[in-house]
This record gives structure tokens, sequence and C-alpha cells, in this order.
């Protein structure tokens, strides 16, 4: 129910209000007064921009309440910063960097990283925009245009919400069937008790079968069971006292009628806390959004001979989609069998969610039958007055983290069912093979790699994928060469025991594998080139790849080598040298500690006389020389 009282576009000086009924069902007054500040013509122009948005939208009773904070903050500081505040209005020139000082003084207010300000500043632009867009309503040009530029507040930041990991999904699931089980039993034995028995006025008001008869048919009103009843006395059965005690056994004397009220209705119908196990168990089997799978109702559900067809909604983006969900199929079994393993055993058949959902709100969608868009219906009790309507998962007591804590599941991190629907999309990208095209079904792919493939779980898939791929690369480039001790005595067999082939073995045997400072076993085999092509960068990353061959004889080579490293080791700054040269210079490093003191002087004297010279690409120079 709601209502609005104000002069739209006016100047109403008596202001606006509205009556919105909040999360718990509870009407809730809203009002903007005017004569609460001295802007009162500014007050009264955002305050009946604010009434016919209400009425106009259907905005709900916490957005409302947002609007009006943020006329009251706006509308304060006004008073504090304009010499003469009651000459504001939206036709004011000057109230354009009024308004701006104010946006930008707003996130002192709150703390750092908070979304509230600019949740408070876009209210007030909001309702500029929406005066403005009325030819009726004149507003100051320059404060329009500040009205639809992006708000100075900064949105805040939010962390991005993981999914759950598999033991704690396995965790939820597992729940959600118990206690989807335990809720239809005791519906069971509610009913069962209900048929038992009779009016209490003709069986007695402290009968528990009586009391659900009363209940059940209407006969009787919660706040007549609370008027009839005595107070907390020794003259309750330990019955009724057992259905009025807390978890840990204690009983409120002044509460004691009103929960014994709400543990009877629990026994006929569905309660809040209960169908939070079915929406987990819906998300997890269709992998959609909760919004989704709690806004079907009964038009919407068409059962299918192995399976269900559900209309889905999704508000945010405005889609309406038609989605088919088979039941799993094990061959060779009969059709009765099937359903009857979807019953007895917690499986991921829509159909068998669905058709248990529909089964235990089937009284209370009987009770409410103007709520049609959902099968989420459910019982509460508002003081005495008996209510059935829709689900409110926000209910103060009674949201998703209360749920795990009533069921017993400890979960790490954030309590959002929205990681549910994160790890039910892990999923589909593990089993795709980590095809986008796959895994964003219901969703653009460009969505899903920005928001969905974040998740701890692919992070660290991804992880392994490329720590896989270095650690292959690494074997096979950065290893670094087989370096032989001795030319003499070398022959091809036992090349052939070290891993050559024959050929391979022969060739370098006759030199005819020398690249420069190493031999190369396979030259078109390169890790650094296309398979086929013959290597590019030999000899200058030779000592980087596994192909490499150092034989002793080309000590003098790779001597000349390091003192081509030193010196492009003192032309480079570190890290630049680090990055292109590291590694080959580490492996050269590494050959040349083998060799003894006296191969390394035999080596100089081959350099000095003139017998060993190094040939390099003109790059490896050029590089330098700029």
């Amino acid at each position: 129910m709601r209502a609005a009282v104000g002069q739209a576009g006016g100047e109403s000086r008596i202001g606006a209000r509205a009556v919105l009924v909040d999360d718990q069902g509870l009407e809730r007054l809203h009002y903007i007064d005017p004569a609460d500040y001295r802007c009162s013509r500014l007050a009264a122009q955002l305050a009946d921009e604010w009434a016919e948005y209400v009425a106009a939208t259907g905005l709900s009773a916490s957005a409302s309440r947002d609007y009006v904070r943020a006329v009251d903050r706006v509308c304060s500081a006004m008073d504090e910063r304009c010499g003469d505040p009651a000459a504001l209005s939206l036709e004011s020139a000057d109230l354009a960097p009024l308004l701006a000082g104010w946006e930008r003084g707003l996130p002192s207010g709150y703390e750092p990283g908070s979304r509230q300000p600019a949740i408070l500043s876009s209210a007030v632009r909001l309702l500029i925009v929406r005066r403005d867009d009325h030819p009726g309503r004149p507003v100051d040009d320059s404060l329009a245009g500040f009205a639809r530029g992006r708000t100075l507040a900064a949105w805040g930041e939010t962390a991005e919400l993981d999914e759950f990991s598999r033991a704690d999904k396995k965790a939820l699931v597992k729940a959600a069937w118990s206690a989807v089980h335990a809720l239809e039993r005791r519906l069971a034995n509610g009913w069962a008790l209900a048929e038992q028995g009779r009016h209490p006025g003709d069986g007695g008001w402290l009968e528990v079968p009586n009391l659900l008869w009363g209940l059940s048919r209407g006969a009787v009103t919660p706040r007549e069971i609370g008027d009839v009843l005595p107070p907390l006395t020794d003259r309750w059965p330990a019955e009724l006292r057992a259905m009025a005690a807390k978890p840990d056994g204690t009983v409120a004397p002044r509460r004691a009628r009103r929960d014994l009220i709400q543990h009877l209705l629990s026994l006929l119908y569905p309660t809040n806390m209960d169908l939070h196990a079915f929406r987990v168990l819906l998300v997890d089997a269709t992998g959609h959004a909760s919004e989704e799978v709690t806004g079907f109702g009964e038009q919407d559900v068409e059962f299918l001979p192995r399976g269900v067809r559900l209309t889905l909604v999704k508000n945010r983006a405005g889609l309406v989609r038609h989605r088919s969900f088979p039941d799993a199929r094990t061959s060779g079994e009969e059709d009765e069998a099937v359903v009857a393993e979807v019953v007895d055993r917690p499986r991921r058949e829509a159909s068998a969610i669905v058709r248990r959902l529909m089964g235990v709100t089937q009284k209370v969608r009987e009770q409410c039958p103007e709520v049609a868009d959902t099968l989420f219906v459910r019982v509460t009790l508002v003081y005495y007055d008996l209510r059935f309507g829709r689900w409110n998962p926000n209910m103060a007591g009674q949201r998703f983290a209360d749920w795990l804590s009533h069921v017993g599941v400890a979960v790490e991190g954030a309590a959002h069912i929205g990681r549910l629907r994160k790890s039910t999309k892990v999923e589909k990208a593990i089993v795709s093979g980590g095809r986008i095209s796959a895994a964003a079904d219901d969703h653009l792919e460009e969505t899903f790699a920005g928001h969905y493939a974040q998740g701890t779980t692919l992070r660290i898939l991804s992880g392994k994928v490329i720590t896989t791929a270095q650690d292959h690369w690494f074997e096979r480039a950065v290893a670094g060469p087989t370096v032989i001790a001795a030319d003499e005595g070398i022959d091809g067999e036992q090349l052939q025991q070290m891993g050559l082939d024959p050929e391979q073995a022969e060739r370098l045997v006759q030199g005819e594998l020398d690249m420069g400072v190493a031999n190369c076993r396979d030259p078109w085999d390169s890790p650094f080139s296309a398979r086929g092509e013959l290597c590019a960068v030999a000899p200058l990353r030779c000592l980087e790849c596994r192909n490499a061959w150092v034989l002793p004889s080309q000590l003098p080579q790779l001597m000349l080598f390091a003192d081509h490293l030193e010196n492009v080791r003192r032309r480079l700054e570190p890290r630049a040298f680090t990055r292109l040269w590291g590694q080959s210079y580490v492996n050269l490093r590494a050959v040349l500690e083998e060799q003894s003191e006296q191969e390394k002087a035999l080596a100089r004297q081959h350099i000095d006389a003139g017998l060993a010279r190094l040939d390099l690409p003109l790059s490896a120079h050029v590089e330098f020389d700029a």
C-alpha cells in the first residue's frame, strides 16, 4: 500500500509524505517538511518531485529513505552555506556551485570507500533532472546541466565477491537438502495433527491439535489465541511451553504467546527462513541469478516428460528467457525408477526442486492468490496479525547469513548468495575447458570475462596452466646446454647413450653442427623459432637452449663470448641487461666454472695467437653502438 500527498511540480509548503510497506510488511511514514529548513522553497520543490517519483515508480521503502535523507542533507547544507537560503530554489543561478561544493564535501562524513555519498548526490540530481524534464517546471539552465553530469562524489569501492570453495558449496547444498526434507516432514506432521483437532472453543485452547485445526481453517485468529491463552504459568502444558521456548530452552514470558503462535504457524506453512534452502538448490541446479530463480510463478513452470521449462526474468538486464532444464538420465532405467531416485536422493534436477517448492507453498499460495509472479511465498506474524505474502530474503534476523547459522554451515568469506552463482559459473568454465562462449551462456562474453572469470578457482587453474607452460618452456629453452667434459674419446656411440640419435651424433663429431659457441643437435627444431625453420637466434641464445651441446674445444669461443657479454653488461642498465642477457650470462659462467685454470689459459693463448674467433650477427653490436 502506497500513498503520496503533495502538490507535484508546485511549491507546496505543507510538504510531501508517502506511506510505504517495509521489508517486514509494516507501514512506514516517510515525509519531507519544508518548514524544517530555512531554504523552504527549495525543500518544497524537491519534496514534491520525490512524492511524485514514489507514486509513479512504486519505489521501495529502503530506496525512498535514501531520497528523504538526501533532501534533508542538501537542504541542511544550503541553510548553512547560503547567505539568504530563503531565496534559494531550483530556478536560482547560484545553486549549482553550492551543490557542487556540497557534493565534494559529502565523502568527509563517511568511511573511506563508502557508496553513500554518491547515492545521496545522485538522488538529488535525479529529482532536479525529473523537474527539468517537465516543461511547466522551470529549472536554471546551469543547474540542469550540472544535474545531468557525473556526480562529484566518488562511488566508492566494493570488494569483488569470490565464489564459494568446493567444500563450502558442497556443505551448502547438503544442508539445503536436509532443510527441505525437514520442512516437508514438519508440514506433513503439522497438517496430520490439525486433522485430529476441533474448534478450540469446544476441545480446549491448550491442546495443540485444536489450535492447529483453528489456524489451518481460519476458524480462529492468532489474536484470539493470544487473548484466550492465560499468561505463561504452570497451567501451560509442557508441550506448549516447549513450543514457546528459545533454542537454548528458555521461555521469554512477555513473548511466550507470540512465540507459541509462530511455532504453530510453522507447522502448517513454510516460514521466511525455510525458503533460503530452495533458493540455494535452484541457483545450484540452474546456474541462474537469485532474482531469476525466485521470480517465476506457477504459470511460468512447464513440466516436461523429463525435466522442466522455466520462464526466468532478470530485472536488472530487462531479460525474459525460457530455459529448459533436463533431468539426468541413467541408461537402462525406467522413468518410475528415475523419479524415485530424484525424490529419495539429493540431485541437481531442477524439476524435482520446483515440484517440492510448489508442494510446500501450495497452502500459502491459496491464501494470497494476488501474488502470482513467484513461488517463494510464506507466512509471517506481524504482532498478532497473520500475513501471507511474498518472500523477503533480507528480513531482519532471517537473512542468508542467519540461515547459514541456523543450519550450522560456516563458510569462508562473505555470506552472500551471489557467490553460489559464481560457483556454478566456475564449474561451467572448467567443464567447457575454459571456453568463455560456453561458460557465459546467459551473459555477454565481456561480462563473464570481467566479472566471473576473476574468481579464485579460475585464477588458480589459470596459474597452473601458465606454470605448466612456463615449465615446459624452461625445460626446453632455459635449462641450458649439455656440456661434455672432454673431446678426447667422445665417439658416436657414447653420444647416442647421452641422448643423440645416430645421425646427430655423427654430424656433431664431424663438426657439422657447430653454431659458433656450441653445437646444435637440431637447428630446425629451435624453441625460439617456428618448427621447421632454421634457428634465428644462434649463436646469441645457444647457451639458453637444451638443443645445445658444448664441447671443450669450443672454450675459446665461449671465452670470447664472455668478453662480449661483459662489455654489454657495462653498457646496459642492470635491469635491461638481466632481461636481455641474464640467462645466457648465468649459464655461460656456469660452463666456464667447470673448466680448469690450465684449460682457460690454453684457450686464452689460442685467442691471442689469432687461432680462435667469434662470429656474431651485426645486431649484437649495432644494438649497443647507437
